[in-house]
């Protein structure tokens, strides 16, 4: 069955704002001391990217293919804007994590 772009977008904006979330999550949790549940926050945050990632690279190997070009609409950009604060936000969280593991020991 063909996903449509609009079932993409949705994909992107949907996983993207869940990885977002945990990776906000994660750093809540490094701030209080409790890093165990911050590498947890970070691997969901990890399995909502690689989700979001692939119909990212449906599109992108279509388009490589020669199977036609993907319609670049305010949706599509929406989309993609969403992934890529994902991304952002997670490499910040595993950053802000590590951060908080030397204030803890130094402390």
């Amino acid at each position: 069955m063909e996903v449509t772009l609009e079932e993409i977008i949705t994909e992107l904006v949907m996983n993207g704002g869940n990885a977002k979330s945990k990776s906000i999550e994660a750093i809540r949790a490094a701030k209080k001391g409790d890093f165990e549940l911050a590498a947890k926050k970070i691997e969901e945050a990890n399995k909502y990217l690689m989700i979001a990632h692939e119909f990212q690279t449906g599109i992108i190997q279509k388009e490589a293919s020669g199977e036609g070009t993907t319609e670049v609409s305010l949706l599509m950009v929406h989309g993609q804007d969403h992934l890529m604060n994902a991304i952002t936000t997670r490499d910040l969280a595993v950053e802000m994590t590590d951060m908080y593991k030397i204030i803890y020991k130094n402390n």
